[in-house]
């Protein structure tokens, strides 16, 4: 007999935020040979040696500045996401961090305690990169195959494009973009250039020349960038943002290397330098309000529009608990299971 479940699982946040956390909560991410990918001595060295001795006293204020009665804003949204699907749905709902709490390994053995011998995979990550959606993936598969070897454990696959996300941010967004507004900056996370190049199977198309993301090529199935690109063009599609009032940028770079331009603390300067005055950014790449939405955008980010010229920088919300984002999910559910019955139905 199978019996299934869904596992939700998003990036994590430290328990608290004290330094002591915060620290706990960087050692484990940037020990992630995904997210740091060099060689483990190089990788231990950069990480004790160079970043928490300074970092976490940095990152547990801006913590701090978030931080709610009841927790982590990236916990507390998730989990009334996870309960509300849970309502919508007549299986296990399961949520998971991939670093921290709750963590991954919690979850599985919460599945395994359930008799649960299918579960579905849905990673909370809209776009493929290496240190989010494949870390995420795989260090569930590791777990499984360790702690539920029996259990089939299927992954939906990233839907930067898909129409129902489509729709859900458009909805999310809908009265932010219905007040005047000069412009849009879609703001993605950043990641090193060297990610793109790792992630291209065909070792010669991501960032090989400027137009690679309008190219078509296998490689934009592990491209971040590329579909970072889509889900702007599905987005202005639909809601018809004319071409000069939009850009691209990539914030949260760590360290001196090249990470994928423009970065978004300069394009805010620049934008406000060139006359805007009203600007509106939406951060696609992230599905619950976390630290580098509310306090890099909505605090510093903030800031800095408005030091530079600026007069109002609108930070559209996350998807969090959009009744359309919940529909996605519910359907990305249904769809792979099509004989699972809705608790409405």
């Amino acid at each position: 007999m199978t019996t299934r479940a869904v596992l939700l699982v998003n990036l994590g946040s430290p328990d608290s935020p004290t330094e002591a956390d915060v620290r706990r909560y960087l050692r484990e991410f940037l020990m992630d040979p995904r997210v740091l990918d060099a060689p483990w001595p190089v990788r231990f060295f950069v990480v004790n040696a160079t970043i928490l001795p300074t970092r976490p006293r940095e990152s547990a204020h801006a913590y701090s500045k978030i931080w709610t009665s009841e927790g982590s804003p990236l916990i507390v949204t998730s989990r009334r996401v996870q309960e509300k699907l849970q309502r919508q749905l007549s299986v296990p709902v399961v949520l998971a961090m991939r670093y921290q709490n709750p963590s991954i390994e919690r979850a599985v053995q919460s599945l395994v305690a359930q008799g649960i011998t299918e579960t579905f995979l849905i990673p909370l990550f809209p776009h493929y990169a290496m240190s989010s959606y494949e870390s995420a993936v795989e260090r569930v598969r590791e777990v499984v195959r360790r702690a539920a070897p029996r259990m089939t454990l299927e992954v939906m696959p990233p839907y930067y494009a898909h129409p129902d996300y489509i729709s859900a941010l458009v909805a999310s967004t809908s009265d932010v973009l219905a007040a005047p507004y000069d412009h849009v900056l879609f703001s993605f996370h950043g990641l090193p250039e060297r990610h793109m190049r790792k992630a291209d199977p065909t070792g010669q198309h991501c960032l090989a020349t400027k137009d690679c993301c309008d190219t078509p090529s296998v490689a934009h199935d592990t491209c971040y960038r590329a579909q970072c690109f889509a889900t702007v063009r599905h987005f202005v599609a639909s809601t018809g943002i004319p071409s000069s009032k939009y850009s691209v940028s990539f914030q949260s770079r760590l360290g001196s290397e090249p990470w994928l331009q423009p970065y978004t603390d300069q394009e805010l300067v620049r934008l406000a330098t060139s006359g805007i005055k009203r600007l509106v950014v939406l951060c696609p790449a992230f599905v619950a309000d976390c630290l580098e939405t509310l306090e890099e955008i909505g605090l510093r980010g903030r800031q800095s529009f408005v030091q530079a010229g600026g007069e109002e920088l609108t930070l559209a919300p996350c998807l969090n608990e959009h009744p359309l984002w919940l529909g996605a999910l519910e359907r990305m559910v249904t769809s792979r299971w099509s004989d699972v019955a809705r608790r409405d139905g």
